[in-house]
């Protein structure tokens, strides 16, 4: 069905869809809220200037945070692509959403807060990277780049039929959400889940931002020499250094002659970075026009809109790139929200919140309820201010797409506001632990070390807890 087709029919179905709206008390002169939902792919919270990058700026992503909320600590359960999409879509951890890693095919026949909302009387819309492999379901209207996508000149396929469109794929995105929204049926709230492919590797940005930055050498993190003295075979054995892994195509050019040593890793961060930062240029650009666009038409009083990313990215952290371990900048994501009368501008949640609350949340704000066997909370009562006495502490992460690219090794942990525990299993057995008061950069590991043996045994206790409220399968 193409665009033209699917809007007809919609407009068809209205009546029969508003009677049973108004069979429910919420027919179309409710004022139920619409749902925008934005998610990047790869994008770190340090770069958004909001969360206080030193190495871009991200003005029109900052409104929504100046305008909204700012939540501090927002992490991932399991930080890689597709199974990040598969825990927004279901509310599960991966080992009962079928999407532990990136091999799997998303079940669309199993349960998602898409088909829960237009069960309930919303028009859904998903367009942009989708990565799951299998159609998409519980959607009225989808427009998805095929897998990866490109960034130049991609391949889309609009409710199952392709075509290549000309352009820039972040401009390309935008155009489509707001094609929809100009399109769609005014008589029915909306959810729109659009995603962008940026700033996923390898990075190629468009005409307005190839130069930016050329003349600026951006500073290296401050761990970007590490050497991985108290971590274990994990961290030496990785294969996403700036230094060694990063490719030609990554990278674009030859190094100029008699590079080497630090001055050649520090060539290859430059390369990598500022193609990384012109990428989320164009996002943060396309968002203004975005909200732009949404003040235009009036939907922005009425409408939550969310900012987050899959999960988060190392920036030449630890001397990496790309993500997969639970160490803090992989597992961080951005999430900035903004829900006019909902929201108190300008406010900042420091709770931890994590990907898994994304789909009760996006169900409470529209009212609807939220099936017991969804893991994840509404972050509602945190957006209007309240402070729930029984919110989490603590929280579950794992990843097991181990042989594969990057040879980040399986492990599993836990994380509370001070202290992390991580566990590399399946052809190994080793501990670290991060006292994250006294080393937020994560350089010492102290598993082991004297005076934290009680603090040890009380995260493999938490570990024990939550592994069997969370339904974990045992190792394998």
């Amino acid at each position: 069905m193409n665009r033209r087709s699917f809007f007809k029919t919609t407009a068809a179905g209205t009546l029969g869809v508003l009677l049973a709206e108004t069979a429910h008390g919420t027919g179309a002169g409710a004022s139920r809220p619409n749902i925008i939902f934005v998610m990047a792919d790869d994008h770190a919270s340090h770069a958004l200037s909001c969360y206080g990058s030193v190495i871009n700026k991200t003005p029109h992503l900052d409104r929504i945070a100046e305008e909204g909320m700012r939540f501090e600590n927002c992490f991932v359960t399991n930080s890689i692509c597709a199974p990040s999409r598969a825990v927004l879509l279901t509310g599960k951890y991966s080992h009962l959403n079928g999407v532990p890693t990136n091999r799997e095919r998303f079940d669309g026949g199993q349960q998602t807060f898409p088909k829960l909302l237009r069960a309930a009387g919303y028009q859904t819309a998903l367009v942009g990277k989708w990565h799951l492999k299998s159609e998409p379901t519980g959607f009225d209207y989808w427009n998805i780049l095929t897998g990866q996508g490109v960034y130049h000149d991609p391949t889309f396929i609009e409710m199952g039929e392709r075509k290549r469109h000309r352009g820039y794929v972040t401009d390309l995105i935008t155009d489509f959400a707001m094609d929809f929204l100009e399109r769609r049926d005014r008589e029915k709230p909306f959810c729109l889940l659009f995603h962008h492919k940026a700033p996923h590797r390898r990075w190629f940005p468009d005409d307005k931002h190839a130069h930016l930055y050329e003349v600026v050498d951006i500073p290296e993190p401050a761990t970007f020499n590490d050497d991985y003295a108290t971590r274990g075979t994990a961290a030496h054995t990785q294969e996403m250094t700036v230094e060694f892994h990063l490719t030609p195509e990554d990278l674009k050019q030859e190094p100029p002659e008699g590079l080497s040593g630090a001055a050649l890793k520090h060539w290859k961060y430059e390369r990598y970075i500022k193609d990384y930062l012109r990428c989320i240029a164009s996002i943060d650009d396309n968002m203004g026009r975005f909200l732009d666009y949404l003040d235009r038409s009036g939907l922005a009083e009425n409408t939550i809109i969310i900012y987050t990313s899959d999960q988060g990215f190392y920036l030449g952290d630890h001397g990496w790139f790309d993500k997969r371990f639970m160490y803090e900048e992989s597992l961080r994501t951005p999430m900035i929200a903004r829900f006019p009368g909902r929201i108190k501008a300008g406010t900042v949640c420091g709770k931890m919140v994590l990907n898994l609350d994304w789909a009760p949340t996006l169900l409470d704000v529209a009212g609807v309820e939220i099936p017991d066997d969804m893991q994840g909370k509404s972050l509602v009562p945190l957006m209007e201010g309240r402070r729930p006495r029984d919110w989490r502490s603590s929280f579950y992460y794992q990843y097991t797409e181990y042989p594969s690219v990057h040879a980040v090794r399986r492990h599993y942990g836990v994380r509370t506001k001070r202290y992390k525990l991580i566990h590399f299993y399946h052809d190994m057995d080793e501990w670290e632990l991060y006292d994250l008061k006294k080393d937020p950069h994560e350089l010492k590991n102290i598993y082991g070390k004297p005076g934290y043996a009680r603090i040890t045994a009380g995260l493999k206790r938490e570990l024990t807890r939550l592994r069997k409220e969370l339904k974990v399968p045992a190792e394998g």
